[in-house]
């Protein structure tokens, strides 16, 4: 555990613009934003449990477009959170928020009030992508933003969102990289899912969208961890949160609640490919982390069976000096 967030949905609250996939009620469970006396009960009930975790604890609002909710409410929001910054049960608070709703004296106001970490929801940096999903904003406002909050000593934290309608393998990757450029410190990976009563939905039942299969978005999903892992950008959330509502609404896409597992099974099987295509087929040891383990040999043993179909027999080892990621291979 790297972080801990005190969770708090401020669904739809503030966003001048219905995104193709968006149905944030249906997203997060919640129909109404908390008032300040609510924020205040859940960081005093939350803040003592927290405080003993090995990490620091932020509180996030996440959900809606944070600093473009009408000003009162968002001072009510943060005088309402930020005494349990003071005090020292919480390190800080993490917003999320839309890249034109950035500037220099929402900046200044969310210092007032001890917020550290600002994550923008960029989805794409494909203008036309962006265009077509109705987001309102452009590439160059999530860079100038990004600049903006980095410059001004927040962490910057960056949104996106593979399979959107108009885009491709090509252009999710080409938004992988132009991320990775702002430097962020935090990324957040997620496969376009189709809900019912949305844009993206029409066009689905018109058949104008097709979403991601699971097996894409698995292997895409994989490929960006790798790419932002090895730039020591840290990815804190792949696929959405398993929600009752969001089930329910659910209409097509790759929806999984155990999606950054799937990725990180597929990451290890493509290292564990590419080092045994160098050997000749026949029976080998796979060294893998204790926290590899179920990754790889979970999910009905998936990759195990791939292995064997490319013609190489695993057997699973333990090596706890790996990292949760790695393997390496050896002869039995």
């Amino acid at each position: 555990m790297k972080h801990a967030n005190l969770s708090i949905f401020v669904p739809h609250e503030g966003c001048p613009h219905q995104c193709s996939f968006c149905d944030q009620r249906s997203i997060c469970g919640k129909q109404s934003a908390p008032a300040g006396r609510e924020i205040t009960e859940l960081c005093r009930r939350w803040g003592e449990y927290l405080k003993h975790l090995p990490v620091p604890a932020e509180i996030a609002f996440f959900g809606g477009s944070f600093t473009a909710i009408r000003r009162e409410v968002m001072v009510e929001l943060l005088e309402a959170a930020s005494p349990f910054v003071e005090n020292g049960l919480f390190s800080g608070i993490r917003i999320s928020t839309r890249p034109d709703y950035i500037n220099k004296e929402i900046l200044s106001l969310l210092k007032h009030y001890h917020v550290t970490s600002i994550e923008l929801g960029a989805q794409s940096m494909c203008d036309e992508v962006l265009s077509l999903n109705r987001r309102g904003h452009t590439a160059q406002q999530v860079r100038k933003a990004s600049q903006m909050i980095s410059q001004n000593g927040f962490e910057l934290g960056l949104q996106m969102m593979s399979g959107l309608y108009g885009s491709n393998k090509e252009k999710d990757c080409f938004t992988a990289r132009e991320l990775a450029a702002l430097c962020p410190a935090t990324v957040r990976i997620y496969p376009t899912i189709v809900v019912r009563g949305t844009y993206l939905a029409q066009l689905y039942d018109e058949g104008k969208y097709q979403p991601q299969t699971m097996e894409e978005a698995v292997a895409l999903g994989a490929q960006l961890l790798a790419f932002f892992s090895e730039r020591d950008i840290r990815v804190i959330r792949m696929g959405l949160h398993a929600e009752e509502s969001l089930e329910k609404s659910y209409l097509a896409g790759p929806y999984h609640p155990s999606y950054r597992e799937l990725c990180e099974g597929y990451l290890m099987y493509s290292k564990g490919e590419e080092l045994l295509l160098r050997k000749p087929q026949g029976a080998y040891t796979l060294l893998v982390s204790p926290k590899g383990i179920s990754k790889i040999a979970g999910h009905g043993g998936r990759y195990i069976e791939k292995f064997r179909k490319i013609g190489y027999n695993i057997k699973l080892e333990q090596k706890p000096e790996l990292s949760a990621l790695d393997v390496e291979i050896k002869d039995v």
